[in-house]
């Protein structure tokens, strides 16, 4: 069992006041039986009243508004969760039988979305390593774990070289790029080979060895293993996700896990600060909104006559 204390802060900076900001955040850590939030504070400047309800992937979602003009956007979050090691599947059925049943589920409504890939310039060289593989003699399980680690090992970890708009022909064409790029490759390898397949957002905490990913928001999948239920599988540093993952969100994509996100009125440029801090002792002296620290976006100008949409800004923290 592990204790962390965490604390993620988001700035959004405006050239000049905005107004009726709307706004969605999927800051919550799930409590399941592998991790139980003890305590969680979030701070919004203005002090609005955050309205909290669950999404269609059971998610804790926040929306709350800043209808006055503004010229920033601050949210501070403040967390305590207890994890717990996860149980790894025994797998021990027989592989035949374990593909019968992830064929059974094609039709299956709760499944559906996460079987969906989207074909790039490696779809063929994947389907190439699927038949090599024959998977009907191999255990989903082992499988997965065998292309997560393909992952880790053929793509090199390099902050700055893909952005949120990268596509996956980019990410397969330079072998490298970050825990977002990795999560999107093996989700669709993943589900190429016919196993559910969903989104992760959340963080990874300081373990015994070093771990890629820290001091932001991470990414990671979830796969469905046959007679067991979901695992995470974390590409960027070829783990099974346990005690060390905070899990935040889930979904099809990115897009449905997105940490912030919202609209607003205003003609304007805007910068963005993050900065996710993750400790075994409460001590938060080191963190603090400092422009040395600043993750500036591209600056985009905004039409006052429309309700901007704000895409996902946070793309900076999740590309750590």
């Amino acid at each position: 069992m592990s204790l962390y204390y965490i604390k993620h802060i988001t700035k959004y900076t405006y050239s000049d006041n905005v107004i009726d900001g709307a706004n969605q955040i999927r800051l919550y850590p799930f409590n399941n039986e592998f991790q139980k939030v003890v305590s969680q504070k979030i701070l919004i400047n203005g002090n609005p009243n955050i309205h909290v309800y669950q999404d269609f992937y059971f998610n804790s979602v926040g929306s709350f508004m800043l209808v006055e003009p503004h010229n920033f956007l601050s949210i501070e979050s403040d967390i305590e969760v207890i994890t717990k090691p996860v149980i790894f599947p025994e797998d021990s059925a027989n592989p035949e039988k374990q593909w019968q049943l992830l064929e059974s589920l094609k039709n299956d409504t709760q499944f559906i979305d996460y079987l969906k890939y989207i074909t790039f310039d490696g779809t063929p060289e994947i389907f190439e390593m699927i038949k090599e593989k024959n998977p009907s003699k191999i255990s989903p399980y082992k499988i997965a774990l065998e292309f997560c680690e393909f992952i880790y090992t053929n793509f090199k970890y390099i902050q700055g070289i893909t952005n949120v708009d990268s596509k996956l022909d980019l990410v397969w064409e330079l072998k490298a790029g970050v825990c977002q790029d990795f999560t999107n490759i093996l989700l669709q390898m993943v589900r190429m080979l016919g196993i559910p397949a969903r989104y992760v957002s959340g963080y990874i905490c300081p373990g015994d060895s070093k771990t890629r990913g820290e001091g932001a928001t991470h990414a990671w999948i979830e796969v469905y293993i046959p007679f067991y239920g979901w695992l995470g599988l974390d590409p960027t540093n070829n783990l099974v996700a346990s005690e060390h993952h905070v899990k935040l969100a889930i979904g099809k994509n990115y897009n449905d896990c997105a940490p912030v996100k919202g609209v607003y009125k205003g003609h304007v440029t805007d910068s963005l600060y993050v900065k996710v801090h993750v400790s075994a002792t409460k001590n938060y002296n080191d963190i603090s909104i400092a422009h040395t620290d600043m993750e500036k976006s591209k600056a985009t100008e905004k039409n006052t006559t429309t309700n901007s949409y704000r895409q996902n800004l946070e793309f900076i923290q999740q590309q750590q």
